[in-house]
């Protein structure tokens, strides 16, 4: 009994002094991310993490739910497809073809409505409110400074960099895109309770708009610029210029760094499902027009899916692009394989969430193995 209480109460010193550690070293968003994610078995963020954290309503208005195609899921899943599907925890798949759903299935207890985190998917639509806050007149053009809303990047290199360096990624500043070490600035981003004081402590280290380097970071900075543009709360903005108007069928949720300081994790974290996500990639499809109303500039819209840079052909302003089997495809990604995948000339949207993209842990610019699956196999479908 005298060992028992000896072990507890050292246990107790010894964890008291590690939380010291970690307050003093201002690492103590670890303890975050050790409740949250780490004792839940996770090694890094998942689809269903929502509810650990602070979230705003992104409310919906008058829903428009999608029409079922004349073929509705007439035909099954490629056995190809059961198979990645089955590997790498797919949860949902979906096939809009002439704006009409042509297939859908949800697996692992999922369902149509079910929200799931969108991960980087996030940040086309943090440019799509870039472009809109431009048009409006909050941001004079892609070209103005980022200066003039952040003064933390008005000296040295940092003078030079634009509005539209965010959306593009190429700020060129001291971000690392690192998601499974505890200690990256990723890490931290995504824990920590105050994220604007993360993104103001980066610095600018390369010209800015010379190149592409995919960073979290510079969507960060992106929606601290479009709330200080707009004085609109992010997920407001979100709400009364693409998720009403495009007539969601669900309210979403867009998780915030805290209650108190209410900046919304902008290079991630909006919970919805795959239908609703699929809004917005028909939206940039139809060329910024819905139900003929323009949402969103066609220019802009055409800019951002167009790569900014001949050397990164993968990347426009908040959108990828893969050129695959003599075909053009744009799209919204998001870690752990969240993918609206569009083929404006063959009117197909392809969607696909889940738990895991396969066993590459790669991000950035590398397109791992399974975005070519899902693409192939859904036209296999569609060709029966």
């Amino acid at each position: 009994m005298k060992f028992l209480k000896k072990f507890i109460k050292w246990l107790a010193i010894i964890l008291g002094l590690l939380i010291l550690t970690l307050y003093i070293t201002d690492t103590d968003y670890l303890i975050k991310a050790v409740r949250t994610v780490y004792l839940k078995g996770h090694t890094t963020a998942y689809i269903e993490d929502t509810n650990q954290f602070d979230n705003r309503v992104i409310e919906n208005g008058t829903p428009e739910p999608w029409p079922n195609h004349k073929n509705y899921n007439t035909v099954k899943e490629t056995e190809i497809l059961n198979k990645i599907n089955a590997a790498n925890g797919t949860i949902a798949y979906v096939i809009i073809k002439n704006d009409s759903i042509w297939f859908e299935n949800y697996y692992d207890g999922f369902n149509e409505n079910s929200q799931t985190n969108s991960f980087s998917m996030a940040k086309s639509y943090v440019s799509g409110l870039m472009g809109k806050a431009i048009e409006q007149g909050y941001i004079k053009s892609l070209n103005q400074p980022v200066c003039d809303f952040l003064p933390e990047f008005c000296d040295g290199l940092a003078a030079n960099l634009k509005v539209g360096d965010l959306s593009s990624m190429a700020s060129g500043t001291n971000w690392d895109e690192k998601y499974y070490s505890p200690l990256s600035i990723t890490t931290r981003a995504y824990f920590d309770d105050d994220l604007a004081k993360v993104a103001n402590s980066l610095k600018v280290v390369a010209e800015p708009g010379k190149a592409f380097k995919y960073a979290s970071g510079d969507t960060q900075m992106l929606a601290m610029v479009i709330e200080k543009a707009t004085g609109k709360k992010l997920y407001d903005y979100l709400t009364e210029s693409f998720w009403k108007p495009l007539g969601s069928e669900n309210q979403s949720l867009w998780q915030v760094d805290s209650d108190t300081h209410d900046l919304v994790k902008a290079y991630c974290c909006i919970a919805s499902n795959a239908k609703d996500f699929a809004r917005f990639g028909k939206l940039y499809k139809d060329h910024g027009k819905w139900h003929g109303k323009q949402i969103l500039d066609s220019a802009f819209v055409a800019k951002s899916i167009t790569p900014r840079f001949k050397a990164s052909p993968e990347y426009g302003y908040g959108w990828w692009m893969r050129e695959l089997n003599g075909k053009h495809f744009f799209m919204m990604r998001g870690h752990l394989g969240q993918y609206v995948i569009v083929e404006p000339e063959d009117n197909v949207i392809i969607v696909r969430l889940g738990h895991s993209k396969g066993n590459s842990n790669s991000v950035g610019a590398f397109f791992t193995d399974d975005i070519s699956v899902y693409i192939t196999e859904a036209y296999k479908m569609l060709e029966k």
